[in-house]
């Protein structure tokens, strides 16, 4: 099974889906003419309420929608993806997760904005927003077969194997075998039972007990892991800018670590890598944002585009760089077979000891958790649109049996699905973005000439 979801998710993740992402996220920016990017401190103002009216449509304020959406990618994408990309590929391929990130940061406006653009209904009349509704809303009917491959995958995509998997590894690695406790499937199934029971509190109640909570963890969790990392980097200032510079590079150079019959030290080998996993950090291209941006309170689409434009930067460009210097500068990749978040939790205990790894664990726990809930929604949203909204419910019982399954699975298996089921979600949603961005583009020129 490990065998066949590999390749699966390689094939998935072929050179036309590499092209689509980044080369599709390329021509939004040229075709933009850079426009979402000037606008940044406009984004700022929107995010921090300036803008906010109680009475616009939507059910919850841009701050949340935006915790929400990073509640699900700053997580394990940013602590076990970036050591993954390291461990295979080296420095290099964090250059090629920031291009992905600035690319990213433009598809994000697009796909965010048109999720408000062309809200549906769901079959209860709600208003609903995601790449399902604005593929149907703004594409028409013709185009239902795309917006329920997307709906489909994206039921996949959204369960939380990943996460679990790796908070399973982290209490192991980090808390239970130091201090003697037997670890194996009991452990595990325990330890899945107790996410089980606090996820079904907190999914049942819906998307604004989600968003409450994702609002009060993420910001904290993030500024706590801003700390630390830092202070990982003061105590070896001297060796970051050789490891700086090292990823520039070794971005350019091919050259490869642990995985030479993969990649085969090839330099497309590394920038595949580098862009799938800043695909799995910041989901720009993928879909998932726009579930929970589409349901912002505002009836100005660009504001929103412009709020969630903002994720792929804090985090890929800040919280993704910080993770990749905490390994590289403790020289943890080089001197451990780790992978996942267990090389990171060496790279915080090497730099902080003791202390260190047990406070990464509060970060985990936090970052998984919050992800867990985030998730939970949008693959209710898929189910709502392909059954009809009162069955949707039905999706909550599938993620809680998924959490059990993902306790006790290799990281590696959990990883290439999630993967291979994201390039699925991404052919949809980057097909319908592109042929719509001129809309929206028009759109934002209303929007500056109103501003």
């Amino acid at each position: 099974m490990d065998e066949i979801i590999k390749v699966f998710s390689n094939y998935a993740w072929g050179l036309p889906l590499v092209i689509l992402l980044i080369g599709g996220g390329l021509y939004l920016i040229i075709r933009s003419k850079f426009l979402p990017f000037r606008y940044l401190g406009h984004a700022i103002q929107v995010l921090l309420g300036k803008y906010d009216n109680p009475d616009d449509v939507g059910e919850i304020s841009h701050f949340k929608a935006l915790t929400t959406a990073l509640s699900s990618t700053i997580g394990m994408g940013n602590i076990a993806g970036v050591a993954v990309a390291i461990s295979v590929g080296g420095p290099g391929a964090m250059f090629w997760m920031w291009v992905s990130a600035i690319v990213g940061m433009s598809t994000k406006f697009f796909t965010c904005s048109l999720a408000v653009m062309y809200r549906g209904k769901d079959s209860e009349g709600n208003i609903q927003g995601g790449p399902m509704y604005f593929i149907t809303e703004g594409l028409g009917k013709n185009w239902k077969p795309l917006a329920v491959m997307f709906s489909v995958f994206g039921m996949v995509g959204a369960l939380p194997v990943v996460n679990v998997n790796q908070l399973t590894q982290a209490i192991n690695d980090i808390v239970l075998t130091p201090n003697g406790f037997e670890v194996g499937l009991k452990s595990n199934l325990i330890l899945a039972l107790i996410l089980v029971a606090f996820t079904s509190l907190i999914i049942l109640g819906g998307l604004k007990r989600i968003s409450n909570a994702a609002s009060k963890m993420v910001p904290s969790m993030v500024l706590l892991y801003f700390v630390l990392v830092l202070f990982i980097l003061i105590s070896n200032y001297q060796v970051i800018p050789k490891y700086f510079i090292m990823i520039f590079e070794n971005a350019f150079s091919g050259k490869n670590y642990n995985d030479e019959a993969f990649y085969g030290g090839v330099l497309g080998g590394l920038i595949l890598l580098g862009v799938r996993r800043g695909a799995f950090s910041n989901e720009a291209g993928i879909g998932t944002a726009p579930l929970v941006h589409g349901a912002a309170k505002t009836n100005e689409p660009i504001r929103e585009g412009l709020v969630a434009m903002l994720g792929p930067a804090i985090d890929t460009l800040i919280v993704c760089t910080l993770t990749a210097l905490a390994i590289l500068v403790t020289g943890v990749w080089e001197t451990t077979e780790s992978n996942g978040v267990s090389l990171t939790a060496n790279a915080f205990e090497h730099a902080i000891p003791f202390y260190g790894k047990y406070l990464l664990m509060v970060c985990v726990l936090v970052f998984s958790i919050s992800s867990l809930f985030s998730y939970a929604y949008y693959g209710a949203k898929c189910l709502s649109f392909l059954i009809g909204a009162n069955k949707k419910h039905f999706y909550n019982y599938i993620y809680i049996l998924s959490i059990i399954l993902a306790a006790t699975t290799p990281f590696t298996t959990m990883l290439n699905l999630i993967d291979g089921v994201f390039a699925l979600m991404a052919i949809p949603t980057m097909i319908a973005t592109i042929i719509l961005a001129p809309k929206v583009i028009i759109e934002f020129k209303k929007y500056i000439a109103k501003l």
